[in-house]
Parts: C-alpha cells; sequence; structure tokens
C-alpha cells in the first residue's frame, strides 16, 4: 500500500504529466457530459421502454455500450466516435489492398499521415450524415419523436446536432491523444464501455445477495481477475526473433561487437480487429434469413440460434470466424517479406538464418505458429460471456468477462499507464511494476512501418 501511496505522489509531483492527466480527465468529463444532452424532438420516456425490452448483446445494444449509453438516451452523442472508427477501419484496409493508400502509409512519412488523417476525417463526416439518417429513422420506428414538433425540421436540425456532435467528439479524442495521456480516440470508446460496469456490477450483487448469496458474487469477482490477467498476458505477449549485426572495427585492429536487439511478433496481432468483423458478419445471416425464410421449422430453429448470442450455434460460428479473421488480418498486418528487406537495408541478420528468403520464410513460420495459438485464446475471450452466463450471471455484468469490451479496456489502460511509466522513468522514479516495464500495444524492440 505505501508503494502505491509513493508512486501516486511520484506521478502528482510531475507537472507536465499532472497537468495532461488533468486535462484527460476534463476532456472526458465534457465527453460524458454531452451523453445526456437529448435531441430536440425525442421523448425519452418511449426509448426507455424501448431499451429495457431489448438484449444488450444485439447490434443496437452492442452499440449503446460502446457509446456509453447516449445510443438509447438519443443524446447529441448518440453516435458516438464510432462512425471515426469505421472511417479509420475502412482507410486501413484501403491500405492493403489499394497502391494509393499504400504510398501513403509506408513511403511518404509525416505528410502520408496528415493526408490520411485528412480522408478519415472527411469518410467520418460522410459515414455519420448516413449513419445519423438511419438512427434517426429507427426513432421514428419506436415512435420517439414528438408528433408537435415539424418533421422536416426534426430532421435537419437532428442531423446537423449528431454530425456536429460526432465531430466534436473526434475532436476531443485528437486533443487528448496530443496534450493528454494515451489514445484519445481509444480512450472515449473505453469510457463508454467503462461506464456501464457500475450499474451492471450493483445489479448482479442485488441478484445474487438474493438468490446464492455474497460468496458466489465474491466468486465471480474473483473469476473476472483472473480473466483479466489472462487478456494481459495476451496482449502483453510477444515471440522476440534475435537480431544481429555485423562487429565494428573501432581502431588499434579491435573489433566491437554488433548491437544485439529484436524483432517482436505479437502473439495477438490483430488485436480486437477480427472480434469486430466476425461481429459484424454474424449478424447478417440473422437479417437476411428473415426475409428469405418462409415457414420452414428447421430453418426457423436456425434464424432463433443466429439471433441468440448466447446460444451455442452462434458462439461455434462465432469462434471459428475469429480464428479465421485472425489469420486473415495478421496476413495482411505482418508481412515477412518486409521484414527481411528492412533487415537487409539495416545490415542485419537473425542469427543461423541466411538473408532473403531463408529469413522471409523464417519469418512467416514463427508468425503462423505463434497466431494459432493467438486465435483461439482470442476465440475463447470472445465467448467468455455466452459460458459465463450459464452460470447464473446476469447479461450486462457478463459482457464485462470477455470479447470486444474487455480488450478495449485492458489494451486502452495499458496504453495509459505505460505513457505515465514512461514519465515516472525519465524522472528517475521506480516504474509501476516492481521487474520489466509496462508494453503498450504498439511497443517492444524495433517496430517497421509499413
Amino acid at each position: 500500500m505505501k508503494k502505491l501511496i509513493d508512486t501516486i505522489k511520484n506521478i502528482w509531483s510531475i507537472k507536465d504529466l499532472r497537468q495532461r492527466i488533468l486535462y484527460t480527465l476534463g476532456l472526458l468529463f465534457v465527453f460524458r457530459l454531452g451523453s445526456y444532452v437529448v435531441l430536440p424532438g425525442v421523448i425519452s420516456s418511449v426509448l426507455d421502454n424501448v431499451a429495457s425490452s431489448r438484449s444488450p448483446n444485439d447490434l443496437l445494444g452492442l452499440i449503446n455500450t460502446f457509446t456509453g449509453g447516449a445510443f438509447n438516451q438519443a443524446s447529441i452523442f448518440a453516435l458516438g466516435i464510432m462512425p471515426y472508427i469505421t472511417a479509420s477501419i475502412i482507410v486501413q484496409i484501403l491500405g492493403f489492398a489499394v497502391p494509393y493508400f499504400q504510398r501513403l502509409q509506408s513511403k511518404e512519412g509525416e505528410s502520408g499521415r496528415k493526408k490520411l488523417n485528412q480522408i478519415t476525417r472527411l469518410l467520418t463526416l460522410g459515414i455519420t450524415l448516413v449513419q445519423g439518417g438511419a438512427y434517426l429513422t429507427y426513432l421514428k420506428g419506436v415512435g420517439a419523436i414528438s408528433p408537435s414538433v415539424p418533421i422536416g425540421i426534426f430532421w435537419i436540425s437532428n442531423i446537423l446536432i449528431l454530425t456536429t456532435g460526432t465531430t466534436f467528439a473526434m475532436w476531443l479524442g485528437e486533443k487528448i491523444t496530443d496534450k493528454g495521456v494515451g489514445n484519445g480516440v481509444s480512450i472515449l470508446i473505453m469510457i463508454g464501455i467503462i461506464s456501464r460496469l457500475p450499474g451492471a456490477i450493483i445489479f448482479e450483487f442485488n441478484a445474487q445477495l438474493a438468490s446464492s448469496g455474497l460468496i458466489m458474487f465474491i466468486l465471480e469477482l474473483a473469476i473476472l481477475f483472473v480473466i483479466i490477467v489472462f487478456t494481459i498476458l495476451i496482449v502483453q505477449g510477444v515471440r522476440k526473433i534475435p537480431l544481429s549485426y555485423p562487429k565494428k572495427a573501432i581502431g588499434g585492429g579491435s573489433m566491437a561487437a554488433g548491437n544485439r536487439e529484436y524483432i517482436p511478433l505479437k502473439v495477438n496481432a490483430a488485436g480486437v480487429m477480427p472480434i469486430i468483423f466476425a461481429q459484424a458478419l454474424m449478424f447478417l445471416p440473422a437479417i437476411v434469413a428473415q426475409y428469405a425464410v418462409g415457414s420452414n421449422t428447421s430453418t426457423s430453429i436456425l434464424i432463433r440460434s443466429l439471433n441468440d448470442h448466447f446460444s451455442f450455434t452462434y458462439n461455434l460460428i462465432y469462434f471459428v470466424l475469429i480464428i479465421v479473421f485472425t489469420y486473415v488480418y495478421t496476413a495482411l498486418l505482418v508481412n515477412p517479406q518486409s521484414y527481411a528487406e528492412w533487415l537487409k537495408r539495416s545490415n542485419a541478420y537473425i542469427p543461423g538464418v541466411k538473408p532473403g528468403k531463408d529469413t522471409e520464410s523464417y519469418i512467416d513460420a514463427i508468425t503462423s505458429k505463434i497466431t494459432f495459438p493467438g486465435s483461439v485464446i482470442l476465440g475463447i475471450i470472445a465467448i467468455l460471456p455466452a459460458i459465463i452466463i450459464n452460470f447464473g450471471v446476469n447479461q450486462s455484468f457478463a459482457l464485462f468477462f470477455g470479447g470486444t469490451s474487455l480488450l478495449i479496456m485492458v489494451g486502452v489502460i495499458l496504453d495509459m499507464l505505460s505513457q505515465i511509466e514512461s514519465y515516472l522513468l525519465m524522472r528517475k522514479y521506480d516504474g509501476l511494476v516492481s521487474s520489466g516495464q509496462i508494453q503498450s500495444r504498439a511497443s517492444g524492440g524495433i517496430q517497421i512501418g509499413y
């Protein structure tokens, strides 16, 4: 406990770090405050009734989780930062497939990144306008629009408000990244997710106290802690491939040993993206099948299974898709040929492996070996809520035992702690851990940008 207090004192004593933390908290307060400002002309009580009858793990429930409840409340931040995330994913995929975007990502340096950021912002604006119209259509469909408001004025004004809200949230994220602690956009998503946690814990506590007693609730918290630890391991895990550099002459006929560094190949290089892609794909069959099916009983059972996010059928397909997408996304991110070319340009080599094709094959083989256990563990984390719910945990609390929510929270918090620890180490203070150093999701060893 004393070490914790000393660490907090050290953090607070660093002026720049203190200002960054306070700046981040201030902008997060503004973001959360905006989540409770309801769009003009919306009947909140109607949305409350609709939200209470909907599963927290359907598509709209997941969107509501990522927006911290703003979606169900029809606030000015109802779309949150999600249009920006969608635009970023699209630009990233284009970077794998379109030569122009590949050049911007790898060869044009800072100017290329600025162009990509500008393209992402413009794409975000377009996506927000489309999603804003769809959201207002949803509000109209559930009868949440006040009849006293002219429909034309309602649509025009609220599309502008939703677009402004998303743009402002995007600006908040960028400001947190520049002047705060951590990645701003990721923090905004995390704060939306974590805002639902206290209510879920209180509900679970009351439910368990009324049925199984306090021991079961404590056991649930212990299991959650263990799951978080294993999630940290999978997020942090890397396979270090050692590198060597030729010896250098330093005069007098003596030779200095070359540097010893490594290439860090992450066990889970794809991060949370396979879960996002698999989740998006799992919504499509159920939507299509609802229109295509007739009175076939077996097909109706399949549809119900695909609509039940806690069913065995759904989670089996979901698990397989995550493994497949992990391999696909890792293949796009980790390019053995780029590593081999970079090593050749840097005059470095992997001990015992010939440069060129052999190095490329070696890195590809290592990547394949570590991707399989990484993809399986990622799949298990994704379906854990469906497993946990069978032990009597309520749905809203079970969502925090795995899936996208847990991975995002763990990854973002690790990034923030890594940045805080860097400040401590620069000021000659002890780090946040007794041995080693906290690694962010993008840190460790040599990072090759391409």
